[in-house]
């Protein structure tokens, strides 16, 4: 079973990822993107999806035009895992 952070790893994580904010329900981190135009978003959200794929993880997440707001939650952990901080991460990669 995957492990849910300790406090001390959540605060480790979150200060390596700035733009992302710590949610309560469901316990995890969530971002808000902003593209120029729903093809650019739904383009973002074509190269999350194929990451998210290949790391068997998915976020909850939703678009409306040019927005994509995504959480990240482990829901087998009951809350933030390492495996929504390394997606959080290989999204950050993504340059967006």
């Amino acid at each position: 079973m995957i492990a849910k952070l300790t406090d001390e790893e959540r605060a480790l994580a979150l200060a390596d990822l700035p733009l992302w904010t710590p949610v309560t329900e469901p316990e995890g981190i969530s971002r808000r993107f902003t593209f120029p135009d729903f093809n650019a978003a739904f383009g973002f959200m074509t190269r999350v999806a194929i990451l998210a794929e290949k790391a068997d993880h998915h976020p909850e997440w939703s678009n409306v035009y040019n927005r994509v707001d995504i959480v990240l939650t482990t829901h087998d952990a009951g809350g933030l895992s390492q495996r929504d901080v390394d997606l959080a991460r290989a999204i950050e990669a993504l340059g967006v």
